[in-house]
């Protein structure tokens, strides 16, 4: 008898004790999907360094096309310091657009 009113007692403790108890802390549950923000986060930081490394060899392709970094004392050989540094459009997104509408074409 004495272990079945220590029981309820303890259950009456317990109620108590969730009843008074705030829903929910802070931190404590999440609503949010981080597996899923985490992966949205992770496609476009490679989506935007994929977008600097295409823009970069475009405008490299591109100076090499119109032999814009050729060497000044040698005009066979390339200045690959020029190529480093050289702007042969205006803006990064003209060469990534310009390498996605011209995608493996040949050149002409």
């Amino acid at each position: 008898m004495t272990t079945h009113k220590r029981q309820e007692n303890e259950e009456n403790l317990m109620t108590m004790y969730r009843e008074t108890r705030p829903r929910e802390f802070f931190g404590e549950k999440s609503n949010t999907n981080h597996l899923a923000w985490s992966l949205l986060v992770i496609l476009l930081a490679l989506a935007a360094w994929l977008a600097v490394a295409l823009a970069t060899a475009e405008n490299q392709r591109y100076a090499l096309e119109t032999r814009a970094c050729q060497d000044h004392v040698f005009p066979t050989e390339i200045d690959t310091a020029c190529l480093k540094q050289v702007k042969t459009r205006e803006h990064w997104w003209q060469h990534v657009g310009h390498a996605l509408v011209h995608f493996g074409a040949p050149a002409a």
